[in-house]
């Protein structure tokens, strides 16, 4: 079946997956967003103890799905992942630490045997949700405004340095947070993943006080959220972009690019603005009456909002990795890919996906059969 399929096929049905996961792995960042809510939504132990142990039965499921992202990138587009991994390494080793730092303070936040301290570990879990969105933010906007770096194939002939990909800056990414677009989007990711923890947890928890919180709170997150996106989507719209010449594959600067993408994607268009409506839609539907179920609603529309916009930046002849330092080092999905055949094998280990997908479908139906309350956690033998 794939074995048809043309190599440039094959490149852009690995884009569609890669879109895809980046979108799923957003929508569950509400995890990180609820861990920076602990305090606000929780005023006695026992709430905050309900907020961590409802967010703490979901934050495997981000940290599976980072891996994964991460994995499916570097398989398909090897290129991208040593030069943004091997070059932007400390924004990378930033948000690795951010993850580390989550895993640990579930494991450890109520063990007996704790010396830190529960509100150590919960520091910990407010920097996770605070540096790891906001810097996955920034970087996800680098493939629109651009990083310094530069490729050489030929140096992988240079038996004392074979490096082909070189980062034209000390900082090795960190300069990506002092660009106002990059830092535009990374505080809209921030409070989007608040924005979806309050609706999860007005969704899970069964606690009027929280519920009562968590729909005020809604109002200070949901408008800056706004602020931001739109923020950084307007300006994108104006913004010149990186284009190639399909044929000789020659990047070329190319006035209001996105807007043209949009604009000859309609497709695309469609998907980008249902999943907008969708978010505001559960986001407003939450705010303006006693919904539940918000959360469904703004996370679905999350995951064909972002979903949308990496097919902006990686289709129609776009460069989703551009070099602002050379040109011609950007980075396609033509021009970055693993080989016809890795694609094809991987293709089709790409069908077990469906299958996974089922699964958290059902594991998470089995953890939230019903509302966590506090009856429940006293219950609970495993504890957060």
């Amino acid at each position: 079946m794939f074995e048809t399929l043309s190599h440039l096929a094959l490149q852009q049905y690995w884009w569609v997956i890669v879109s895809l996961l980046a979108g799923l792995l957003v929508f569950l960042l509400f995890v990180q967003g609820g861990q920076t809510l602990i305090y606000i939504l929780g005023k006695t132990e026992t709430e905050q103890k309900l907020i961590v142990n409802s967010l703490g039965r979901k934050w495997e499921f981000t940290f599976t799905t980072l891996v994964t992202f991460g994995g499916a990138f570097f398989a398909s587009f090897p290129l991208f992942y040593s030069t943004s991994f091997g070059g932007a390494y400390w924004v990378w080793i930033a948000i690795l630490f951010c993850f580390i730092v989550q895993a640990v303070s579930y494991e450890f936040r109520s063990k007996p045997s704790n010396f830190l301290g529960r509100k150590t570990y919960d520091v910990f879990l407010f920097i996770n949700g605070l540096l790891g969105t906001l810097l996955l933010g920034t970087a996800v906007s680098t493939f629109f405004t651009g990083s310094m770096f530069s490729v050489n194939k030929l140096n992988i002939t240079t038996l004392s340095n074979p490096v082909i990909s070189a980062w034209e800056t000390p900082w090795h990414g960190l300069e990506a947070a002092l660009n106002i677009q990059n830092l535009a989007l990374g505080l809209a990711i921030f409070f989007l993943a608040r924005v979806l923890g309050i609706l999860y947890i007005i969704n899970n928890i069964g606690d009027k006080n929280i519920f009562a919180r968590a729909r005020k709170n809604l109002w200070y997150n949901a408008i800056p959220f706004l602020v931001f996106f739109l923020f950084w989507l307007i300006r994108l719209l104006f913004l010149d972009g990186y284009a190639y010449d399909p044929a000789t594959k020659n990047v070329f600067m190319e006035e209001h690019k996105y807007l043209n993408n949009f604009l000859q994607m309609p497709l695309n268009t469609v998907i980008f603005l249902i999943g907008v409506l969708g978010v505001l839609w559960g986001t407003g539907k939450s705010l303006f009456s006693e919904w539940t179920k918000g959360i469904w609603c703004a996370g679905g529309g999350t995951v064909l909002t972002v979903f949308a916009l990496f097919l902006l930046a990686g289709f129609n002849h776009t460069a989703f990795y551009p070099s602002s330092f050379d040109l011609q080092s950007s980075l396609t999905i033509e021009n970055s890919s693993s080989s016809k055949y890795t694609l094809t094998v991987m293709s089709y280990v790409s069908l077990l996906v469906p299958f996974v997908i089922a699964y958290i479908f059902w594991a998470w139906r089995s953890i939230n059969r019903k509302r966590i309350d506090a009856a429940e956690l006293e219950q609970e033998h495993h504890a957060y």
